[in-house]
């Protein structure tokens, strides 16, 4: 069965820092392209970053240059630090597990909460 648990959001200050964790089990991690996917409140879902199974990486436009995504395949982990925090990061983060061969996410986690506010 696979395993999606997101951990290390919270309460931050504008400019603050945190760095998400995604704990995966269940399937060979280091095989597949893994997300962090956002919703704010009141909005739909919006796609953040992706690592894929090489380690090259992509980001929304939006967050380029803040948020650095990575992966440690001996531990089955994939994080996401995220640096000079804007109010309007504010959303539930959630670790998605792309679908081989596929745009698609086939496992999601539950989701961890970061709120950027003063």
């Amino acid at each position: 069965e696979v395993q999606l648990v997101e951990s290390g959001g919270g309460l931050v200050q504008p400019g603050g820092s945190l760095r998400l964790s995604c704990a995966a089990s269940g399937f060979p991690f280091s095989s597949y392209a893994m997300s962090w996917v956002r919703q704010a409140p009141g909005k739909g879902l919006e796609w953040v970053s992706i690592i894929d199974s090489g380690g090259t990486t992509n980001y929304q436009d939006s967050v380029k240059g803040r948020f650095t995504i990575s992966r440690d395949n001996a531990k089955n982990t994939l994080y996401l630090q995220m640096n000079s925090l804007k109010p309007e990061d504010t959303a539930v983060y959630y670790c998605a597990k792309r679908k081989a061969g596929t745009r698609d996410y086939d496992d999601w986690g539950q989701g961890t909460q970061v709120t950027v506010s003063s």
